[in-house]
């Protein structure tokens, strides 16, 4: 099986996991829950589940355990982006190609269909404790619940997304610090849950877990500028969203900041730096190095 046909496999045995845990709509919340669906179904890359999925196997860690947490990160990444696209927030209409939530469901409704993955994730999450065979296991989930609830919120992503929404309050203007800040916290974030509640799950090294999280921080990074990169040369139909929206809303990007050249070089420099910090683990997984590299060229 080549990387192509690999990717398309686990990707979709991501997805099977995450709409397995969706809630049922039905009662009076049956609209919510229905906006819920809409939003997670809209599709992706499912990098985060993704990463702790292929984290936690490296490891020899259960799948009983990730699964749980896979579903609950996605929730938590769908949540962010139903309300990003809020016209409070980025006013975003398309997101993946179809309308965003807002504008199929309504404000109040987008806001509490946000508010509902956030909340569900934690039940999904929690869920993990009931199927753990040992203290050793609980203890573990325990360890991997504070990371997953530490990084979505306010010295996570959303204090990223604070100090993203106040920098709009300043014309858009963000220094370099700043936008820094903003991207190890808005995206890379996320992405260092994936790994390391894999390897906390697993029951990894302390040392590993530390490298992965290292691992994340480049990986973020380096997603974020690409996505910088693709606002301005990226093609609409293949991102399923309009580009230049920064250009147009004032903001402060990596490009803007830096120019697209150093923007370029920086996305390399910080994905060969994860792939190294990769090759020092205790154990080795070439489908996670092949997607890291897939990372730093993608066009979407």
């Amino acid at each position: 099986m080549n990387f192509e046909e690999e990717l398309r496999k686990k990707t979709e045995d991501c997805e099977r996991v995450i709409l397995n845990f969706l809630p049922c709509a039905e009662g009076y919340a049956s609209r919510v829950v229905e906006a819920m669906h809409y939003s997670v179904e809209a599709g992706g890359k499912r990098l985060r589940p993704l990463f702790l999925f292929e984290t936690c196997r490296m490891y020899g860690g259960p799948m009983t355990l990730a699964e749980p947490f896979m579903a609950a990160l996605e929730m938590i990444h769908t949540y962010s982006l139903v309300h990003d696209d809020l016209p409070s927030m980025d006013n975003d209409e398309y997101r993946r190609g179809r309308r965003t939530t807002h504008v199929v469901y309504g404000e109040g409704m987008a806001v509490l269909a946000g508010d509902a993955l956030l909340n569900y994730a934690y039940e999904t999450a929690i869920g993990a404790l009931f199927v753990a065979q040992s203290e050793q296991e609980r203890a573990r989930v325990a360890r991997a619940l504070r990371v997953l609830a530490g990084n979505a919120g306010i010295y996570g992503m959303v204090g990223g997304q604070c100090a993203d929404l106040e920098a709009e309050g300043r014309g858009g203007a963000a220094d370099a610090q700043t936008l820094l800040y903003i991207h190890k916290h808005k995206t890379a974030c996320m992405i260092e849950s994936g790994f390391r509640i894999g390897a906390i799950l697993a029951g990894a090294p302390q040392e590993d877990e530390e490298k992965l999280g290292k691992i994340a921080e480049h990986i973020g990074i380096a997603f974020q500028i690409q996505d910088d990169i693709l606002d301005i040369e990226g093609d609409s139909q293949t991102l399923g969203k309009a580009t230049g929206q920064d250009e147009r809303d004032g903001k402060s990007t990596y490009v803007t900041v830096h120019g697209m050249e150093k923007a370029k070089e920086d996305v390399r420099v910080r994905t060969q730096e994860a792939l190294e910090l990769l090759d020092g683990l205790s154990v080795g997984n070439e489908f996670l190095r092949g997607l890291i590299q897939r990372l730093m060229t993608r066009e979407k």
